[in-house]
């Protein structure tokens, strides 16, 4: 295999329409909920012809559960991390890391909690 990349990504949430709201409210978009018996998922827009992974929240109050320290920490990509930052603490979550250079070749990075528990990263080239 020559590249591994990212397929596909699932967040897990203790609550699925707060966690929606507040998705939503930070990345300015709209999740597409669906309910199949116990298990639920809302997927995030995604254009198949552009680059990048699709994902989706995941709710099962058996299988998936959230972690502020453990677990993987997903990078969303953005074009202006602190655009996004910026909304989290009004959406319900609170930013642990504010946007900081990683390198100048790479770009910049944030990190919050979101409203519910996860660790999630954004990274952005400016």
């Amino acid at each position: 295999m020559s590249s591994v990349t990212v397929g596909w990504f699932e967040v897990p949430v203790k609550d699925m329409d707060r966690a929606i709201r507040f998705y939503e409210n930070v990345f300015a978009c709209q999740l597409n909920k669906q309910v199949m018996g116990d298990f639920q998922m809302a997927w995030f827009p995604m254009d198949e012809n552009s680059k990048g992974a699709g994902g989706s929240l995941v709710y099962h109050e058996q299988f998936y559960s959230t972690s502020e320290h453990a677990g993987c920490l997903i990078y969303f990509s953005s074009e202006n991390c602190e655009v996004e930052l910026g909304r989290v603490e009004a959406a319900g979550g609170k930013v642990q890391i504010p946007k900081r250079l990683i390198a100048e070749d790479i770009g910049y990075m944030g990190v919050f909690f979101d409203s519910e528990g996860n660790r999630i990263a954004i990274h952005s080239r400016a």
